[in-house]
């Protein structure tokens, strides 16, 4: 909408038209959104309008103290003294908003009815006639009828800051991202190799598809394609982080349900679920609605209520990065946070009224990159935030870096290997490496710091071979603790303890300590971890200092 081309254009989702809603166009109102580098005096826009263009339309600016894109809660958009238009022609304008001057960092075009017009690629799809599309837009002043543009127009990323509701899906074969000089396209492995690879070990796996950048169509091809080479699907994860991209609840909502429609045309038992929130530990804010509502989820669910439609919603998604702060080397006291961090966001998407039947899935989730994430401080957060999870509520987490390499972050500058020790502790010593029930349990420590922070969390499970078995994590970089373990048993009103003979698994900085050097970063301690067997009659267990231990054996 800036690049100074006036031969391409933005245009919106067609499927959050009419045709495809089954609702009024004002339902789903579309906008364009511009953000300068600071507030400016404005008085005028500019808009070189595409076909379809908006009939009926706004030009608001925001007025508020917080950031109008990421801080949607504190504040309101206000229209312009002269900001709404009807009837309008298409074409370009130019438009006085206010005779006097307006400060604005933020301006907003919301549109609310299409012409309904067919864009470049002709009338033969109909989704090339609704909706909005813009090639050009310009802000500023205007002086004896001169307009001053404050925008900045180029084809890169040095434009003025501009955000849309969504996007057109349309695409043509040319358009495929291919690495140049390669044979593969793009960053994603294929589907017959995911499931070959031996990555599932033939089991079930959830599979995503596209939604706010895909079609229906393309959605029920691929799992149709997936199902006629029998390779097993749990579920379909379905979206692209709507909170990220700042698209309205009510929005995803209506195309989770045409996606929804089409799939189950191919299977109807198929489990569906999103919205595939980004990283987060508080609840999605937008811009309220016209009872004042700004919980995104909340009116996500409030839709598909409405819509006799909430049966649709197998699980809740979403990702989990807890500590990223820009610089990817967080300090060490962010792991007393997590378990916190987990129980309070569960307990979130539960207020917000997703049913309680409705399974809660961690879908992506990494510490911070960097060389905090592969030394000692990311074995103890991965060896923490998964049992934390399912401790909290969630039913299962999916962590995004069990590779054995992974390149950079492009926010960090050291992050060039991956963690994989924490992650045999948990699947291979306090969990049994089994395809059978765990009961997990709950756990506390008494053990804490001058300030308050819990020093050793701890995570009880009863293994299929039934070996109960604890999780048990020193966060005192600097400190060993020693405990006692008690099982109380709720119904005999008494405390229990190990019988038998205890192993004993611990894993931490005197296991494991990372060098940083780039590319050629390295551990030295390089693992594995320590084991020993204490003898029956044990009731005191030395957690060495920042560490993960566990503790297995029988409780009779």
């Amino acid at each position: 909408m800036d690049d100074g081309d006036l031969n391409t254009y933005w245009k919106s989702n067609p499927y959050l038209t009419k045709p495809f809603t089954g609702e009024e166009d004002s339902v789903h109102p579309q906008w364009i959104a511009i953000k300068l580098a600071e507030p400016q005096i404005v008085t005028a826009i500019r808009i070189a309008w595409a076909e379809p263009y908006a009939r009926n339309y706004k030009v608001q600016y925001w007025l508020g103290s917080g950031d109008a894109i990421d801080d949607p809660d504190n504040g309101e958009w206000k229209d312009f003294p002269a900001g709404a238009v009807s009837n309008a022609k298409g074409g370009t304008v130019t438009l006085q908003l206010s005779p006097r001057p307006v400060a604005a960092k933020f301006v907003r075009v919301l549109m609310t009815e299409s012409s309904n017009t067919c864009d470049t690629h002709g009338k033969a799809d109909r989704r090339n006639c609704v909706g909005y599309a813009i090639k050009e837009v310009y802000l500023g002043t205007m002086q004896n009828r001169s307009f001053q543009d404050l925008l900045y127009h180029i084809s890169s990323q040095a434009q003025t800051f501009t955000y849309s509701s969504s996007i057109d899906p349309w695409h043509e074969p040319k358009d495929l991202y291919v690495i140049p000089d390669r044979m593969e396209a793009g960053d994603q492995v294929g589907l017959d190799l995911f499931y070959t690879s031996g990555l599932t070990r033939g089991l079930p796996a959830m599979i995503p598809v596209a939604l706010l950048y895909g079609t229906p169509e393309d959605a029920a091809a691929q799992i149709a394609y997936v199902e006629k080479r029998g390779y097993p699907i749990s579920y379909v994860d379905m979206g692209e982080e709507p909170d990220g991209q700042y698209f309205a609840p009510e929005d995803y909502a209506t195309l989770y349900l045409q996606w929804a429609t089409a799939l189950h045309k191919v299977d109807s038992k198929l489990k569906l679920g999103g919205p595939v929130f980004e990283g987060v530990s508080e609840d999605i804010k937008f811009w309220p609605n016209a009872a004042g509502e700004t919980s995104w989820f909340k009116r996500f669910l409030g839709y598909l209520k409405s819509h006799d439609r909430l049966s649709d919603l197998s699980f809740m998604s979403y990702e989990h990065y807890p500590y990223y702060d820009g610089t990817c080397q967080g300090p060490w006291s962010n792991l007393f946070k997590e378990p916190e961090i987990l129980t309070h966001i569960v307990q979130v998407w539960r207020d917000d009224g997703l049913p309680d039947g409705v399974p809660m899935f961690n879908t992506e989730t990494n510490a911070p990159g960097g060389d905090a994430a592969v030394d000692v401080f990311g074995a103890l957060w991965l060896g923490e935030t998964f049992p934390a999870f399912l401790s909290a509520g969630g039913k299962a987490s999916y962590y995004h870096h069990s590779l054995p390499y992974s390149t950079p972050h492009p926010a960090c500058s050291n992050s060039w290997g991956t963690y994989l020790f924490a992650a045999q502790m948990l699947t291979q010593e306090w969990a049994e490496p089994k395809d059978a029930e765990h009961r997990l349990f709950h756990a506390a420590s008494d053990i804490k710091d001058k300030d308050g922070h819990v020093l050793v969390t701890a995570y009880a499970v009863l293994r299929p071979d039934g070996q109960w078995s604890l999780m048990l994590i020193n966060k005192d970089y600097d400190n060993p603790h020693t405990v006692s373990v008690r099982f109380h048993d709720d119904d005999a009103k008494m405390d229990r303890s190990f019988t038998g003979p205890v192993a004993r698994i611990t894993f931490g900085k005197e296991q494991y300590t990372w060098h940083s050097a780039m590319r050629d970063g390295y551990a030295d301690p390089d693992g594995p971890a320590a084991r020993s067997t204490l003898p029956a009659g044990t009731d005191q267990f030395m957690l060495p200092a920042a560490s993960m231990t566990v503790l297995r054996g029988r409780v009779d």
